[in-house]
């Protein structure tokens, strides 16, 4: 069960469009609008890798500790497989 003060923090400051937090996406966009601001003219390549490697491991470790270290109630809010967690 999670507790009253997770729910609250979970919910803090973003309204949720369907399953997607509408915060969580503006933010997106804002982080991307700004690294495309700093491109001065140059090409971006590999933009893709480039977001994975930045978002992977913090949003792992955010919800693992919202799971309170349990990795398969982890791996269910992420919708992957527990080993698949694991190895990542």
């Amino acid at each position: 069960m999670i507790s009253s003060n997770k729910a609250q923090r979970a919910r803090a400051g973003a309204v949720s469009r369907g399953a997607r937090p509408v915060l969580l996406r503006s933010q997106t966009e804002e982080a991307l609008g700004a690294y495309f601001n700093t491109l001065n003219g140059h090409k971006p390549g590999r933009l893709y890798e480039l977001v994975m490697r930045e978002v992977e491991m913090p949003l792992f470790k955010s919800v693992m500790d919202y799971a309170e270290g349990n990795q398969s109630r982890a791996a269910s809010i992420l919708g992957i497989n527990r080993g698949t967690l694991r190895k990542k």
